[in-house]
């Protein structure tokens, strides 16, 4: 900053005492009140959007989870605005700069409203926002994690696998999930209009989905859903309205 900005030593010092910091809301309140911020438009404009943002981080609850760093740059001169980084934590305590140390970044981007423009041929500006993901680290460490666990790694989340027996059961399918989802339960079902049950049992088994809510016509006429144990094979009918209660007792 001195030999390539021609900055003096003592503005080259004042920048790194800003640098170091990294917080949460007090730090944006510490900055607010700063007498060298709070002259600069910018900087104070800048620290008004970083207050709406935690604002919005608390109302979904995650303002835990995020710290704002003044020492975090990007290599690339593209960026216009805020820039981030996603970093993985294995403990929430640990302090922010530790867990850079130890695990690095996992996903990092930021805004950039002039880039796309310049491949526009009348320059429109079209304001972006983007973000890489850092995939070969993220699957190294889940790796690591399931080795460490010894148990398989599920690629998928999904707790139960919405299935029929016979076709044209799409709709029903269809309303068993919302049903499933609008309850908390992560469902899902196979895209096909009407697959094959053995292939959906089979998709089951490849991605690691615990159990499978099978319905029919009987079902339908019953007011059950038919509830199989992917691992065990086993198969007990549920009444409809204790479905959701069965598949987090079967899945907690």
């Amino acid at each position: 900053m001195i030999e390539e900005k021609g900055l003096s030593p003592e503005t080259v010092d004042r920048v790194g005492e800003y640098i170091r910091l990294n917080g949460g809301l007090a730090l944006l309140e510490h900055l607010w009140d700063d007498s060298v911020v709070s002259q600069n438009s910018v900087a104070m404009e800048a620290l008004k959007d970083l207050k709406l943002l935690h604002h919005y981080l608390e109302i979904f609850g995650v303002a835990d989870k995020v710290s704002f760093d003044l020492g975090l740059a990007r290599g690339l001169d593209y960026y216009t605005g805020v820039i981030y980084e996603a970093v993985l934590v294995d403990n929430p305590q640990d302090n922010y700069t530790d867990r850079i140390t130890e695990f690095g970044s996992i996903a990092a981007g930021g805004r950039y409203d002039d880039l796309v423009g310049m491949f526009d041929a009348k320059g429109r500006k079209v304001p972006c926002v983007g973000i890489s993901i850092g995939i070969e680290r993220i699957l190294s460490m889940a790796e690591k994690k399931a080795e460490e666990s010894f148990k398989n790694m599920r690629t998928t989340e999904t707790q139960v696998l919405v299935a029929s027996a016979q076709p044209h059961y799409v709709e029903e399918r269809m309303k068993l999930i919302t049903m499933l989802w609008n309850c908390g339960i992560k469902a899902e079902m196979l895209h096909k209009k009407n697959p094959k049950l053995l292939s959906q049992l089979q998709y089951c088994e490849r991605t690691g989905i615990p159990l499978v809510a099978i319905i029919g016509e009987q079902e339908l006429k019953d007011g059950v859903v038919k509830l199989r144990d992917v691992a065990t094979r086993e198969e007990v009918n549920i009444p409809r309205d204790y479905l959701v209660e069965e598949i987090q007792k079967w899945t907690s």
